[in-house]
């Protein structure tokens, strides 16, 4: 079979060395003779599998020890209701930056459970393509938390600066978090769905600071308590075996290329080969998003001829370009650009965009 090449948004591509690793030990992981799908997560061997996996998790973002690292269920839009309910302490009152549908979405789930939002900032006018400049930001001082989402994976806008503000800052960083270095003391909260950057969905990363911890409204089951969560090791209730192990292998294969320092220029090469593409493409191919704002990770570009679509989706797929079609909301293409995607894959992307260009321009 031909190379094949994995550019979906999420359940996204995994790096080939962990599926191989993944395969090899599938009918007898850690010598018990049972995959780990099949192992107790109570037994010795899976708790320390998981406990290495936070370390290395740990020792990957730089993590302080003032922050519990919890491995949850429910996916990243679980932690839409999850924040508020932790964060609020006595308060009713949280700010909101929009700048794309899953801020948007984010927004709509505090004020079901009654959070009485502030849009600090929004982009929405401009249909998602920039982040707000700091000059339009209108944040308050008595807000329970500032929740912002760094990258944003259907418009492919994404910034990496903060506030200047005391109070928490939340993100949700389920399409950008390993992607490079990060700063995580700047942060009160930090979650993400792991099936972009992480490992297969069914498990969800959550990072949060001591003292946010031990506030959780008590009319919420108790798994939507952080400290709950944190005092049973994230495992009052059977966890998601697999998901845990096999981002535990991508920690570590994150370790041996480098780490976050290696792998945030491997992205930026990328991302930059496959902008100058579309930027010198004459127009046949256009990215929307404002040149500062550019995610790294999610590249969405439209074809001036819309007619073209699809061919160039039935092409690109034949030719083992998969997953390119763009998010139904907002159409076009859509090239995500994870971690585990090669260089080589863009590289071919690039190379099939600029021959489909020369055949239809």
């Amino acid at each position: 079979m031909s190379t094949v090449y994995n550019f979906g948004a999420g359940p996204a591509t995994l790096p080939k060395a962990v599926l191989q690793r993944a395969q090899t030990e599938l009918l007898d992981w850690s010598g018990t003779g049972m995959s780990v799908m099949e192992v107790s997560h109570r037994g010795k061997e899976f708790v320390a599998m998981a406990a290495e996996a936070e370390s290395d998790l740990r020792e990957l973002l730089a993590v302080p020890d003032n922050y519990k690292v919890l491995f949850l269920q429910g996916g990243a839009t679980t932690q839409f209701a999850m924040v508020p309910v932790n964060l609020l302490r006595g308060r009713n009152q949280a700010d909101y930056v929009q700048t794309g549908v899953w801020g948007k979405k984010a927004i709509a789930e505090a004020r079901r459970l009654g959070v009485e939002v502030n849009v600090a900032a929004d982009s929405a006018e401009q249909n998602f393509t920039r982040v707000p400049p700091l000059s339009e930001w209108q944040t308050r001082a008595d807000a329970a938390y500032l929740h912002i989402t760094p990258n944003e994976t259907i418009g492919g806008v994404e910034f990496d600066w903060l506030p200047d503000t005391d109070v928490p800052v939340v993100a949700d960083m389920s399409s950008n978090l390993l992607s490079r270095p990060l700063d995580v003391g700047k942060f009160g909260v930090i979650y993400a769905g792991a099936q972009k950057n992480l490992g297969p969905s069914g498990i969800t990363v959550v990072i949060v600071r001591d003292d946010l911890i031990g506030h959780a409204r008590t009319d919420f089951p108790s798994l939507f308590d952080y400290e709950f969560m944190a005092k049973n090791d994230s495992m009052s209730n059977t966890p998601p075996t697999f998901a845990w192990y096999v981002a535990g292998l991508v920690f570590k294969w994150l370790q041996e290329i480098g780490g976050l320092a290696a792998m945030g220029e491997i992205n930026a090469r990328k991302a930059a080969k496959l902008y100058e593409c579309i930027d010198n493409s004459g127009g046949f191919y256009r990215n929307p998003v404002d040149v500062a704002d550019r995610s790294r990770m999610n590249v969405p570009f439209v074809l001036a001829d819309d007619g073209l679509g699809g061919a160039f989706l039935a092409e690109s797929a034949a030719a083992g370009l998969m997953q390119l079609k763009g998010h139904r909301s907002v159409g076009g293409m859509r090239a995500s650009i994870y971690n585990a995607m090669p260089e080589e894959g863009v590289e071919t992307l690039i190379q099939f965009m600029r021959e489909f260009q020369r055949t239809r321009g």
